[in-house]
């Protein structure tokens, strides 16, 4: 990730604020059109799991890297963090996925990812016991795009059911529910979700509502936790009829939003596998999305135990 200005976005005709997938030429120009960049170990659900260790629960991460530099400092800084991984990396082309992300000085974050060898992570890598014994399924929707992994998540998401286990999915992109919507709403209807987590755009998208609480009234009553973040007007969740809101947790200054609904999800599970109230959740969530925003990103780096205890 680099600092960029809004007139570079233009010149490359990135879709400032989105995710773009993209294919590996055009990460490597992207890449040559950044400024000093940093790098920093990513993906979505990789990341809501940095914080649940940070925060100190136990966690194991299914995903696919290949047998290559940025594949060894993954996975080295996935295991760093207290993470269990175990999947094989994937001999051959295509190389470990990335995500080039263009910051710009209101914090934005334009993330363009080539999903690499992601994209081939096959059902048979999957641990069924280690689903088995998480009290919680996360699944990112990003992943829900290329077929392979697609399979992978149905397969663990029967897994987790037949063991008895919660079902949380992120809805991830706008972009993503475009294309997968029908998949989605079919796995709410079948009753394979448990916590459904979205921002107010990917609601919007999904329930094809475009005022908020329509929304939220449209889709609660389906999903026995629905979790929906709207940046800094706060986050709302609604379970068993409750609804819950928060502010935004405060911020000296934005820097660089990439990870903010990654470390929500975080704080928010963290709060909900110890059974505490949902307003509770909620601020633990905002308080973990308020700390990766406040710097270049999208993994912890202060304290979040301590930063979360006056909230216990």
């Amino acid at each position: 990730m680099a600092p960029a200005h809004d007139d570079l976005i233009v010149a490359l005709g990135l879709a400032k604020g989105g995710m773009t997938l993209v294919d590996e030429a055009r990460a490597h120009d992207l890449y040559a059109a950044m400024g000093p960049a940093r790098e920093i170990s990513g993906g979505s659900a990789a990341n809501t799991l940095a914080g649940l260790a940070a925060l100190g629960s136990a966690c194991g991460f299914i995903g696919q890297v290949s047998q290559d530099q940025l594949g060894d400092v993954f996975a080295h800084d996935i295991r760093a963090g207290g993470i269990a991984f175990d999947t094989p990396a994937r001999a051959g082309q295509p190389s470990t996925a990335r995500c080039l992300i263009f910051v710009t000085p209101d914090g934005q974050r334009t993330m363009n990812t080539f999903l690499g060898a992601s994209q081939f992570l096959p059902a048979e890598a999957l641990d069924e016991k280690v689903i088995a014994d998480a009290a919680v399924l996360y699944l990112e929707g990003y992943l829900w795009d290329p077929e392979e992994p697609r399979r992978a998540m149905r397969r663990a998401i029967g897994a987790a059911r037949a063991a008895g286990r919660k079902v949380a999915f992120t809805l991830s992109d706008a972009f993503v529910i475009a294309r997968h919507g029908d998949d989605f709403r079919a796995l709410i209807a079948a009753g394979d979700i448990d916590i459904l987590f979205a921002n107010e755009h990917e609601l919007a998208a999904l329930t094809g509502q475009a005022d908020f609480h329509d929304g939220l009234a449209a889709l609660a009553p389906h999903v026995p936790t629905l979790v929906v973040t709207r940046s800094e007007q706060g986050a709302h969740a609604v379970s068993g009829g409750e609804h819950a809101h928060v502010a935004a947790a405060p911020v000296a200054r934005v820097v660089d939003t990439t990870g903010a609904g990654d470390l929500f999800a975080a704080g928010f599970l963290f709060g909900h596998v110890r059974g505490l109230s949902l307003h509770t959740c909620l601020a633990l969530g905002a308080a973990c999305a308020a700390e990766v925003i406040s710097h270049y990103g999208a993994r912890p780096e202060a304290d979040l135990r301590n930063l979360v205890a006056p909230l216990l």
